[in-house]
């Protein structure tokens, strides 16, 4: 059987970005989390944040080097597999994708270099200014593929000359109005998705017994973020419907799923579709609701799929179903937040009670949310987009190399397989191991019992140049001393956050 090498290159393109993504989602709120905490260490001495950090930092240093890995191929396959794209698309993309590594790479490897090891090694002030730099790097990232990935959405600030097309305007290209609102939607979806995996990390804790006082403090700021952003995320999802409304006709028809024109129109909750037919064959909707969401009033009129050409219409199942899946994810992670706020509030957390179990089990079990709406959120975006790479400029069919067979693609993509198949299983079995084994212990109050031994040096001590005892108890002077040195000041930051975060650990 022949297969179409444009089909498998599809296949390759999108395992890989799906794969990709999950990293750069976790990793650009992690660091964003470990710049908080640092700050926080900073601000309140208290100890229960540094150990945070150092426990979070060994996390963000295995996520970001899966991530590297995953994002190596992503820039070969626009050699390999997307050549004619490459060729007429690259004086406009090789600069966004080039500045990405002049500017969010620069920023990680250098100062991600003093976090690993400047600890003890550079003041204060400067560690905390280098988890800041590697942040911004992070977000430096995320602004450069967006930036590459919203001109492809919507066009804006070229020309076409000899079919290649040339930047007449950066400026309209970077301040695209578009790259605006996804921008912002992506960079919340990360923090958001970073927010619940610390949640529910504090949540299998407190389940657990272990580590309360960090368990706590997880919990408390993992939610307590989340209630805020989402609503944020919420507006600016809402703003990512009015630019696709008005600039991807075909995408937004089908993520609306009505097939004929209707005014006033229906909100589609479910539906079954019979695209042969082109009608559903079964719907959940409520009246008048869809005008209202999309044009703020309940009368006004909204295109149906049928309006655009058959040709140019994109798969219907993965946007209309990918972006009710996210939309739901969203809600649900609205709830949690918003009822373990409350709870906060109410003191459910205090000692010596860990909370509710039914609260911290559906904390816990909502860990993967962030994940898979970002996932699926980004399929609806890059699938609705079809058949278009460069949207009603450049079909995906003229943008695969012409010479590409279907062996070599066949061959690549199963290559693909194997090898991530093996680092991923690799890194999140190792992920599951730091985890499991939680922050490092400074008093039987952080781990909800007696420490049983000195912890293991490492670049988190919090006094580096002690000697520690090795396989077996410290003595009680050098913890007395330990202790005494950790010992927290009280201020007004401290005052604020009060002993309910962390169970009086720190």
């Amino acid at each position: 059987m022949d297969l179409d090498p444009l089909l498998i290159s599809r296949l390759q393109f999108a395992f890989t970005v799906s794969f990709h993504i999950i990293f750069p989602a976790f990793t650009i709120g992690l660091a964003a989390w470990l710049a908080t905490l640092e700050g926080m260490s900073l601000v309140t001495g208290r100890p229960v944040y540094r150990r945070l950090f150092d426990f979070w930092l060994k996390v963000f240093a295995v996520a970001f080097g899966l991530g590297v890995v995953s994002g190596l191929v992503m820039a070969f396959q626009f050699g390999t597999n997307w050549g004619e794209l490459s060729t007429r698309a690259g004086p406009i993309q090789g600069p966004l994708l080039a500045y990405e590594s002049f500017t969010a790479f620069l920023l990680e490897a250098t100062f991600f270099g003093v976090l690993l090891f400047g600890r003890g090694r550079v003041p204060g002030w400067a560690y905390f200014l280098s988890t800041l730099m590697v942040a911004l790097g992070t977000t430096f990232s995320a602004f450069w593929i967006m930036a590459n990935n919203s001109w492809m959405q919507v066009p804006v600030g070229y020309e076409l000359v000899d079919g290649i097309f040339t930047p007449r305007d950066w400026a309209e290209i970077l301040l695209d109005p578009v790259l605006w609102v996804r921008f912002p939607h992506m960079l919340l979806g990360a923090y958001l998705t970073t927010a619940f995996c610390v949640a529910a990390t504090g949540a299998w804790y407190l389940l657990r017994h272990r580590h309360l006082g960090e368990a706590r403090v997880m919990l408390a700021m993992g939610l307590g973020i989340a209630a805020v952003l989402i609503p944020v995320q919420i507006a600016f999802g809402h703003l990512n419907g009015e630019y696709t409304a008005a600039h991807q006709l075909s995408k937004f028809t089908t993520i609306e799923g009505r097939w004929q024109t209707e005014q006033p129109a229906r909100l589609l909750l479910f539906a079954w579709p019979d695209i042969a037919a082109e009608r559903n064959r079964f719907e959940i909707a409520v009246p008048y609701l869809g005008s209202f969401v999309d044009q703020g009033n309940f009368t006004a009129e909204e295109p149906g799929i049928v309006t655009v050409p058959a040709e140019d219409r994109p798969p219907f199942l993965i946007p209309f179903y990918g972006f009710r899946i996210m939309v739901g994810l969203g809600l649900v992670m609205l709830a949690i937040s918003w009822v373990g706020l409350w709870l906060t509030l109410r003191g459910r957390f205090r000692r010596p009670r860990p909370g509710p179990r039914w609260f911290l089990w559906a904390t816990f079990l909502a860990w993967p949310s962030g994940f898979i709406a970002v996932l699926t959120g980004w399929l609806t975006a890059e699938v609705g987009r079809q058949p278009w790479v460069v949207f009603d400029v450049m079909r995906t069919a003229e943008a695969v190399t012409p010479s590409l067979s279907s062996g070599a693609a066949l061959t690549s993509l199963v290559a693909y397989l194997s090898v991530y198949a093996l680092i991923f299983s690799a890194g999140t079995l190792y992920l599951y191991r730091l985890l499991r084994a939680g922050p490092l212990e400074d008093g039987p109050e952080s781990a909800g019992g007696p420490s049983g031994g000195a912890r293991p040096a490492g670049p988190g001590d919090l006094n580096p140049g002690r000697p520690l005892a090795v396989g077996g108890p410290a003595p009680a002077a050098e913890r007395q001393a330990t202790q005494t040195a950790a010992a927290p000041t009280t201020g007004p930051a401290q005052a604020l956050l009060g002993p309910s975060l962390d169970g009086g650990a720190a």
